[in-house]
């Protein structure tokens, strides 16, 4: 099975939506509709191996924090793939080195964490520089949200966009 595990961002859904109105619309998109910021991709997963993530992830002790959203950006403008709301939250770094840190024995380090919620995946744009111009000059309100647990998430591709279960809740301690 396809895992990740992130912090759930659904409390702001209405404000990521209204982000994701105000993207400019000249290419071919596919817009999440749930939001979440993804801590760590395990990729394919032996259903054997669940219950051993599981107790590597019990042991994760954090506080409860707020985040909070920043502007919006994107990957590698040369190629690009996903637009997103950053969260520079400092506990969302520290939670997601906890995270890795656990679960080192089984899965490596991620090489480079980028706290986010993503707002579409781009299939293709008419002009990337123009679009890249439109998305810099986009502006939006810093929004905050509790981050009491973090999940297991298992995730499942679908011609229109993945499906997500819910394997685990941890919470803050």
């Amino acid at each position: 099975m396809r895992l990740f595990i992130a912090v759930d961002a659904n409390e702001l859904e209405n404000f990521f939506i209204s982000c994701q109105d105000k993207l400019p619309k000249h290419g071919k998109f596919t817009f999440p509709k749930e939001f979440h910021i993804t801590l760590k991709f395990l990729g394919e997963v032996d259903d054997d191996k669940v219950e051993e993530i599981k107790k590597l992830l019990e042991k994760v002790k954090f506080e409860e924090f707020t985040a909070k959203t920043k502007s919006v950006g994107f990957f590698v403008p040369s190629s690009l793939r996903v637009v997103f709301v950053e969260v520079p939250t400092p506990e969302i770094f520290e939670l997601q080195k906890k995270i890795d840190e656990a679960l080192l024995p089984m899965f490596p380090k991620e090489k480079k964490f980028e706290s986010h919620v993503t707002l579409a995946r781009i299939k293709f744009v008419a002009n990337n520089k123009d679009y890249i111009d439109k998305i810099q000059r986009l502006k939006i309100d810093d929004e905050k949200f509790q981050v009491k647990d973090f999940l297991l998430v298992k995730s499942t591709l679908m011609p229109d966009g993945p499906i997500y279960e819910i394997i685990s809740k941890f919470s803050a301690r």
